[in-house]
């Protein structure tokens, strides 16, 4: 009997003990500067075994555990391992906060995360600081074209402007810093005005999916952020050197950062780059050079519930524009277009002649966030940008060849109120509201007919994004956007073009005043746009990630299409607007199947966008000016469809040795002419073989191939020019695309530690290795040269 009751007394106890070892620990692990999440942190109970690892979501979960007070040692790549203790009475949820940054003094690590938290149903490429490095002396744009369906339209080699999925220009929105850059990037030879010495991370987002930046994002939007600051007390900075053959020139930029304990920081940063004459690999591109010089500076406060930050930049490019691409009768033009090699070739020489562009562009931002429990964080941000831009043309008098030819300054002033609320298990509300105020003043004083006019512009936007964990491998995400635009412009226009146009019809109300063969108007136009996203997010099998999402992008005629009537001089062309334009709309749809492994990983993402009243810009005729020759490009509405795929893969060999494909396709079809659409990118590919060794000074060496195919579709919109000399018409081609073309190039570097807190990175690259002849489709001045030849370049970094 006394057995009996033992056994029993035994069993009730261990019943008892197993009933209080059934509770569970959950949450997230988030960085404290900004509450976003971090996939990938180890967490480990001290004393037990138990480990657990947070997910893309940051979610983390421990199940059968007792009562009592344990200490949880948390760890993430780039963060300071931590301990927490936790009670445990019932099921807990908890959030732990870790301090996160990129880079610190010369620990620097590789964060290869390729899903991001800007959106949570379209798939996100992003580009480290680590691989930001290689990039000191190139542009953003030529960063950005190291991304599957990306690639850019180029002014030559220093004027890069990105495409995403086939569009471009109004189409692609640049948020640096938080801030959305406005600076003119109507022209399709207006390149963004950003050092890339100040960027700590991009991110790549494709489609308008990301309602909370913009609504008229119809190829996608480009996100810069720049570096982290540790909450500690330290200083540390580094200094870049880059010198290149090709230009004969280089690049140098350097950052020092000073940041405290109790959360107060400060950093500056400077870059100075310079290139005379670039070279084609038969002869020099005369007058190409660029003299590009940046400052920046960031002081703020951050805590896990509060933070503020000002942040100021300085940034000024003068490039010069390929001296053969500005020529003088038809004759010349018809000669230029269809010859061979430029018929302007001078010596090399580091002096900026017209034709050329002088940009200045200043940002200036402050930015406050709170943290409010049961509410969620509250960020309300001002900017203000400046953009004064100055285009030179080849004049013919000598009496005025220092003024610019386009001389305008455009302010920008917008402040906006953001609530990100993420406090629920099931439900994440962002949301917020934002107004812009522009006004553009165009130099009457420069000679030439002004091809932007005066305009002021309103806007105001508000958006609402949501989503749902359905499961834990399933979440939907839904958002909305409205934005209203207002434009107020003072335009003169010629009669004649006023009555061809039938303006005096459409617009007579607009009138203000005749001034002989000029007539002065005031156009006041509105619009109404209404944005939104669908998407969903599937994870199965731990490696697989399945995207989804529709997107509907409105996007407003900019001033550009509207307006311009005249020669647009760094682009070396007469650009011709429409003032009946009504407002874009894209239907985008998106999937995207991702895999992530060790040895193997990819992802593809094929896409279709369907756009009604696309704005598009094409060649019409050649007209003779006082000022020579000059195609005449016109602005004109279509209803479009864009196609495509883009492929990322890569597969792990040994441990040093991986390789990495990249594969990208874009078709666009006017569908109103049933004609494909111009400046379509044709098909490339890009493959690198890498191989890495950590334990070998860091040593890195890789050899990529970069393959162009010849665009096989394009509209034809060739044309026949009158030679007065020969009294013939010659037909100038400007639609037959180049052929293709086969680019190697080879890079390396290397780590050496210099002391306790200072490394030196040496890289060494050559591009076009077998210095081959070609001519990019997407280059605006193929018909005048080749494009780039060799270029060898040193990059030297040190951190201290």
């Amino acid at each position: 009997m006394r057995t009996y009751i033992f056994m029993f007394l035994l069993c009730s106890g261990m019943i008892a003990q197993n009933n209080e070892c059934n509770y569970t620990l959950s949450g997230k692990i988030i960085d404290l500067h900004d509450n976003s999440v971090l996939p990938g942190a180890t967490l480990i109970i001290a004393g037990f075994e138990k480990v657990a690892t947070s997910d893309l979501e940051g979610n983390y979960s421990f199940s059968n555990l007792c009562k009592g007070t344990f200490t949880i040692q948390i760890s993430h790549p780039n963060c300071e391992t931590q301990a927490f203790k936790v009670r445990i009475s019932d099921n807990v949820k908890r959030n732990f906060k870790l301090e996160h940054h990129l880079e610190e003094l010369n620990a620097i690590t590789l964060s290869a995360e390729i899903y991001g938290n800007k959106t949570k149903t379209i798939f996100e490429q992003k580009i480290t600081e680590k691989q930001l490095d290689r990039f000191s002396s190139s542009s953003l744009g030529d960063i950005l074209n190291t991304m599957s369906g990306v690639s850019s339209l180029n002014t030559g080699n220093a004027v890069v402007k990105p495409i995403i999925n086939g569009v471009h220009s109004s189409r692609v929105v640049v948020m640096n810093n938080g801030v959305r850059m406005e600076d003119q990037e109507w022209g399709a030879e207006h390149a963004p005005s950003i050092d890339v010495n100040t960027i700590g991370n991009i991110t790549l987002i494709k489609g308008a999916g990301a309602l909370k930046y913009s609504g008229d994002a119809v190829g996608g939007i480009i996100v810069t952020e720049a570096a982290k600051i540790p909450v500690k007390d330290t200083i540390y900075g580094k200094t870049h050197v880059t010198a290149a053959t090709n230009g004969r020139g280089g690049n140098l930029t350097s950052t020092l950062t000073k940041s405290y304990a109790n959360g107060w920081y400060g950093s500056i940063q400077g870059s100075m780059k310079r290139f005379g004459d670039y070279e084609a690999p038969d002869y020099v591109l005369s007058n190409t050079g660029i003299f590009e010089r940046s400052i920046s500076a960031r002081i703020g406060i951050n805590h896990y519930d509060h933070g503020l930050e000002a942040y100021y930049s300085y940034f000024k490019n003068e490039i010069g524009i390929l001296r053969a691409s500005h020529i003088g009768g038809a004759s010349d033009q018809v000669r230029a277009i269809n010859s061979g090699t430029p018929l302007i070739i001078r010596d090399f020489t580091y002096d900026i002649d017209a034709p050329k562009q002088d940009v200045t562009h200043h940002l200036f931002k402050i930015r406050g966030f709170k943290n409010f429990k049961n509410i969620g964080k509250v960020t309300l941000q001002y900017d203000f940008q400046r953009n004064e831009r100055l285009e030179f043309d080849v004049r013919r008098s000598s009496d005025d060849d220092d003024r610019a030819s386009l001389d305008l300054a455009l302010n920008s002033q917008t402040i906006r109120l953001d609530l990100d609320t993420d406090n629920t298990e099931l439900f994440n509300l962002n949301t917020g509201i934002m107004g812009q105020y522009q006004k553009n003043v165009a130099n009457p004083n420069t000679g030439v007919r002004r091809l932007i006019p005066d305009y002021e512009r309103f806007n105001l936007g508000i958006y609402g994004v949501a989503d749902f964990s359905i499961t834990d491998n399933f979440l939907v995400e839904v958002g909305g956007r409205f934005d209203y635009f207002y434009i107020d412009a003072q335009k003169f226009y010629r009669s004649s073009f006023w009555e061809d146009r039938n303006y005096d019809v459409l617009f007579p109300e607009i009138v203000v005043e005749e001034f002989g063969n000029q007539l002065l108007t005031n156009p006041k136009l509105d619009y109404s746009n209404v944005s939104a996203t669908l998407g969903t997010r599937y994870t199965f099998n731990d490696n697989y990630t399945l995207f989804t999402n529709y997107s509907v992008a409105s996007r407003a005629p900019n001033p550009s299409e509207l307006f311009s009537e005249g020669l647009h001089h760094s682009a070396s062309r007469i650009e011709l607007g429409d003032l009946s334009f009504n407002s874009e709309i894209a239907h985008k749809v998106s999937i995207t199947l991702q895999k992530q492994g060790t040895t193997f990983g990819f992802s593809v993402n094929p896409y279709i966008s369907f756009i009604n009243d696309f704005m598009i810009i094409e060649p019409t005729e050649i007209q003779q000016t006082i000022r020579g020759n000059f195609q005449v490009w016109e602005y004109r509405q279509t209803n479009a469809t864009l196609m495509g795929l883009d492929i990322d893969a890569s597969v792990t060999f040994t441990k040093n040795l991986n390789f990495s494909h990249q594969f990208s396709l874009v078709k666009g079809y006017d569908e109103t002419l049933d004609l494909p659409l111009i400046d379509m990118p044709p098909v490339n590919t890009t493959n690198s073989l890498v191989y890495q060794n950590s334990e070998l000074k860091n040593l890195r060496i890789e050899l990529q191939s970069e393959y162009t195919f010849r665009q096989n579709e394009f509209p034809d919109n060739n044309f026949e020019a009158f030679i007065p000399e020969t009294n013939t018409l010659e037909l100038v081609d400007v639609s037959t695309p180049p052929d293709a073309y086969h680019l190697l190039h080879l890079r390396t570097n290397a780590d050496f530690n210099l002391g306790k807190n200072s490394m030196l990175h040496v890289g060494v690259a050559v591009t076009n290795l077998f210095d081959t002849n070609y001519r990019n489709y997407l280059n605006r001045l193929r018909y005048y040269a080749d494009d780039l030849g060799r270029n060898f370049s040193i990059n030297l970094k040190i951190t201290y």
